[in-house]
This record gives C-alpha cells, sequence and structure tokens, in this order.
C-alpha cells in the first residue's frame, strides 16, 4: 500500500488519511479538540470561552506546568532567598541541561506509546567514549570524539529498536534488559581506559566540552540571541497561525499570539538581565550559559522534526492507532527504530552534557535513577505514556521542572529523600492530569 500523508488527531488516537496538506491539517487541531465551524473564532472573547472548554475538557496544554513552575519557584525563594540569585539560576540552567536533554531522548519513545528505561545508562556510554576519547595519550580531535560518543548511543539504542519490532518483545523487557547491560558495558570501559581514568573517574580537561556547560555568552551575544529568538518564535506562530486559518482550524487571534511573544520577551530579558550580573567574586562571571543556546537549537530542530515533516506525524500516528497507521501505508517497524535511534542521539548528548556540567564522567552513574528523571520530565510536560499526544515544549519545560526540585530541594538541604519524594508528587500530579484529559475526550 502506498505511504501517504497522515497526522494523529491526538485527542481520540486516530488517524486520518489524505494526499493534500489542508486534509492532513484537518486531521489535527489544537489540544486534541476536533475542528468544526463553531471552533473557529475570530475575537478574544471567543478564543477565551474556547480555551476554558478545554481547560474543563482536561486539554489544558502547557498551563499546569507553568503554574507549578511559578509555585516551586515561589516557594524554593521564600525558603532559601538565594534560590533566584544569578549564581544559582546559572547553576541551575547548568543543571537543567542534561535533565532537559534526556527528557528530550525519552519523548520520542513516549510518543510511540512505549518506553526505554536504559537511556540512563546510555547516556553514560556516550560520555564516557567521547570523554576517554579526548583524554588518552594522543587526543581525538574534540568533534571526531563527540561524534563516535553520540553514534555509539544511536547504534544502541537502534540494536534495541530492532530487537523489539523483529522479536515483537515488549520495550519494557528490552529496555530492561539494555539497563542491566549497559551498566556492566560502562564498568567494562572503565576497566579498560585505566590509563585515563583514576578511581572509576574520568576528568575532563577539554575546554570546549568544559565550556558547554561552563562557559557563557558575551552578555552583548545573548541580547542578540534572546532578540533572534522572540522574532524567530513570532514568525512561526505568525505563519502557524495564518496556516491554521487557511485550513479552516482553530487559531489563536493576533492579540493572543502577541501576549504569548510579550511573555516570552519579558522572561527572556530578565533571565538575561539576571545572568549578565557578575558572579564571580574575583574576576569576572557573566552571560547567559551556553548550555541555554544548545537547548533552544535542540528543541527548533526536534519542534521541526516532529511538526513540519512527515517522519514526525508518523510517529504520531503509530502512537496514538498503530494498526490504523499500519493500514495507512506506514512502515511501523523503521519508524520505531528510527525513533530509538533519535532517543540514542539524545542519550548521547545528555552524557556529554552532564560530563561537561560535572567536569567528569564516573563509573558510579546512576543511570537507574536518571531514566526516572527522563520519563518524569516527559510526563509532567504533557506527554502521554500511553503515546500518540505530547509536544517537545512540554517535555523541555517538564524536564526544567524536574531541574528546579533537583536545585531547589539540594538548596534546602534536604538530600537524595526529598529530590524522591518531590519529584514523586509532581510525577503523581501529571499522571492524574494526563488521565483525566484522556478520560474527558473520551466522554465527549
Amino acid at each position: 500500500m502506498a505511504s501517504t500523508d497522515q497526522e494523529p488527531d491526538q485527542g481520540t488516537g486516530t488517524v486520518a488519511v489524505a494526499g493534500e496538506d489542508t486534509e492532513i491539517d484537518a486531521a489535527v487541531s489544537a489540544g486534541g479538540l476536533a475542528t468544526s465551524p463553531d471552533l473557529l473564532v475570530d475575537s478574544l472573547g471567543e478564543y477565551a470561552r474556547l480555551w476554558l472548554r478545554r481547560v474543563r475538557s482536561g486539554e489544558s496544554g502547557a498551563l499546569p506546568v507553568i503554574i507549578g513552575l511559578i509555585a516551586l519557584g515561589a516557594y524554593f525563594q521564600l525558603r532559601e532567598h538565594t534560590f533566584l540569585s544569578a549564581t544559582n539560576i546559572a547553576n541551575l540552567m547548568g543543571q537543567a541541561g542534561w535533565i532537559i536533554t534526556i527528557a528530550m531522548a525519552q519523548t520520542f519513545i513516549l510518543l510511540l506509546g512505549e518506553i526505554d528505561l536504559s537511556v540512563g545508562f546510555n547516556a553514560a556510554i556516550g560520555g564516557t567514549i567521547t570523554m576517554w576519547a579526548v583524554s588518552v595519550a594522543h587526543p581525538w580531535p574534540t568533534w571526531l570524539a563527540i561524534i563516535v560518543g553520540l553514534a555509539a548511543c544511536s547504534a544502541i539504542a537502534a540494536i534495541e529498536g530492532l530487537i523489539i519490532v523483529w522479536l515483537k518483545i515488549p520495550s519494557f523487557v528490552v529496555t530492561l534488559a539494555g539497563l542491566l547491560g549497559l551498566n556492566g558495558v560502562l564498568i567494562w570501559l572503565f576497566d579498560i581506559s585505566h590509563t585515563v581514568s583514576i578511581g572509576g573517574t574520568i576528568s575532563n580537561h577539554n575546554t570546549f566540552l568544559n565550556d558547554l556547560v561552563n562557559g557563557n555568552l558575551n552578555p552583548t551575544v545573548g541580547w542578540v540571541v534572546l532578540i533572534g529568538s522572540v522574532v524567530l518564535g513570532g514568525v512561526f506562530m505568525v505563519l502557524r497561525d495564518r496556516r491554521r486559518r487557511a485550513n479552516n482550524l482553530v487559531a489563536p487571534p493576533l492579540g493572543v499570539t502577541a501576549l504569548k511573544l510579550a511573555v516570552m520577551a519579558a522572561i527572556g530579558a530578565a533571565l538575561v538581565i539576571v545572568l549578565d550580573i557578575n558572579r564571580a567574586a574575583f574576576g569576572t562571571l557573566e552571560g547567559v550559559p551556553w548550555v541555554v543556546v544548545i537547548v533552544l537549537i535542540l528543541l527548533l530542530a526536534t519542534t521541526v522534526l516532529l511538526m513540519r515533516t512527515k517522519f514526525g506525524r508518523y510517529i504520531y500516528a503509530v502512537g496514538g492507532n498503530a494498526e490504523a497507521a499500519r493500514r495507512a501505508g506506514i512502515n511501523l517497524n523503521r519508524i520505531r527504530v528510527l525513533a530509538f535511534a533519535l532517543a540514542g542521539l539524545f542519550a548521547g548528548i545528555t552524557g556529554i552534557l552532564y560530563a561537561s556540567y560535572l567536569g567528569s564522567m564516573s563509573e558510579n552513574f546512576p543511570g537507574g535513577q536518571y531514566v526516572l528523571y527522563s520519563v518524569a520530565g516527559g510526563v509532567i510536560g504533557g506527554v502521554s505514556l500511553f503515546g500518540g499526544r505530547g509536544r517537545m515544549l512540554g517535555a523541555v519545560l517538564g524536564g526544567f521542572v524536574v531541574a528546579v526540585i533537583y536545585n531547589g530541594v539540594d538548596l534546602l538541604g534536604l538530600g537524595a529523600a526529598g529530590q524522591y519524594i518531590w519529584t514523586a508528587a509532581v510525577l503523581l500530579a501529571a499522571v492524574t492530569l494526563d488521565a483525566l484529559a484522556r478520560r474527558g475526550q473520551t466522554i465527549r
């Protein structure tokens, strides 16, 4: 059967098949609402009523995550006044970088309705290979070390995907075996790298890798990046809304789009202003960390991939209704393997950012703990555990929530126990919202 354009209805999990872009767009509407004339809005009041209707039905989008971030930030600031200091915010950005990317890695799998329990130790493999390659007696070129580390992680995840689709074994079982096996591989890597590792740790002496998280933009460049991001975001939203209106889909009035851009610009400006404060007791340490730019680039790339390409549409289709996707002509096995390979790629990015943040990579890497962070970040951000629904922006916000908890609890001196309890509570709330959203959609 010939493959045709398609995209899932994120509310019902069905797949619409069509040969024209207009019909494809009609299959998907914001928040999973079905397109109908009464949903077309021309005023702010009508859009507000539609938005409230969606919230009551469980389709609240990023609203719970944003409210949660505000509440968490206010609480930690009241308990510890240094939480919103320039030094801690810069530290939070560094911590958030690798947590966000591991949540992004897991999101590719969650959208399929699958799970990857090995993503944590896969990240450790990529970070270790890269650190080892730049630390040997004759160091590899940095770019080559990074490529090899990322390629190894992508290959590992792709092999897991092939086992899942060829042998029809549940991803939970295959990736659980991967978790255990890759933990052993990690230990083996350190055993054979004794010439560069001391006490089971490879220290990072590569300036470029260190600066990925610990380096900072020039203050002027920080403002340029902010302005460019806001302009790019504005162009994207305006073109998206225009396209939706042309296809008779619901789109926000121009005033709502302008308000979103204003909020984005205000938050970004506040962040740049704070991070441009000199954070060093001696000398100068100022500017936005490079990791913020890296995450923004990854977010843009993955958003375009998932929302503007056939491959991205197919991921949603397979996760929403695999049988309907198969009948539509989608090669399910290919999509699943490629999604696992992408998850592996982002796992490798996570390992490199983690090594950059800590300045080393250790054989005691807690991969089992960090895979839980990856699932928590995705689900907190609105990515459904049942597949077919969620956006990469949500995973980024969800990963940032986990990072805020990680950072704030540490400032309060509550240790690992507090991190686990807080993350568990927020994760349970997010899963409850997901279940309520699906129940509301079923009732409709």
